[in-house]
């Protein structure tokens, strides 16, 4: 089963994409925000689409001690709004500190900071989607 895996920023939108059998997630692609929505969210439609995904994981920012704040509520309208435009399941999961271990790994790959900011939001929704992915 394909999946995808989307971590929802403020600026930009990291994308991840699993082989076909739902084993191994991949750095796909980062959609830097438009300024509209709709337009985002038809963007990542046409990625579902393109890549004949089964299953959308979109990431929960649930706050640190594990509650449901602001930033996860506002992710769960977003999903549900992306979610009106696909034919297949959209699923959450927790994306703590996704972020902060996609830095770690950039950094032990000695990339400098302008390169990681390329690159981190992708790595990052990757990370989300093999937790996922792993706990299958």
């Amino acid at each position: 089963m394909r999946a995808v895996g989307i971590d929802l920023g403020e600026k930009r939108i990291g994308v991840a994409v699993s082989d076909s059998d739902g084993k191994i997630a991949t750095p796909y692609e980062v959609l830097t925000r438009s300024g509209s929505r709709e337009q985002d969210h038809r963007h990542i439609a046409a990625i579902v689409a393109e890549v004949e995904a089964e299953i959308l994981i979109v990431g929960l920012p649930l706050s640190l001690d594990g509650s449901f704040g602001k930033a996860a509520q506002g992710a769960r309208g977003e999903a549900h709004q992306i979610e009106s435009l696909l034919s297949i399941p959209v699923e959450m999961h927790d994306e703590r500190f996704t972020t902060v271990e996609a830095e770690r790994v950039l950094q032990e790959q000695n990339l400098d900071a302008p390169s990681r900011r390329k690159v981190v939001d992708k790595v990052a929704a990757a990370i989300l989607l093999q937790a996922w992915l792993d706990g299958q």
